[in-house]
């Protein structure tokens, strides 16, 4: 019998919520300081409901680079 090659699975990474306290905690382990209300519900706005874990913490990180007028809903 034959062994026929085949590709390697790309490994996915499993989708969590993109809830206050994942952001919170994901802040906590990449962070020196809390993240403000504001910087979450950003990060909510802009993940949706689900997001791997790789991509709430690479959202958190830039969130605190950018400029406050780009994260506040003006009201």
């Amino acid at each position: 019998m034959k062994k026929v090659a085949t590709a390697p699975r790309a490994r996915t990474s499993p989708k969590v919520s993109v809830s206050e306290l994942n952001i919170r905690k994901t802040a906590a382990n990449l962070l020196t300081v809390k993240l403000v209300s504001t910087e979450i519900s950003y990060v909510q706005r802009v993940l949706g409901n689900t997001a791997t874990q790789e991509k709430i913490a690479e959202t958190v990180l830039a969130v605190r680079r950018m400029p406050w007028s780009d994260i506040a809903v003006p009201e």
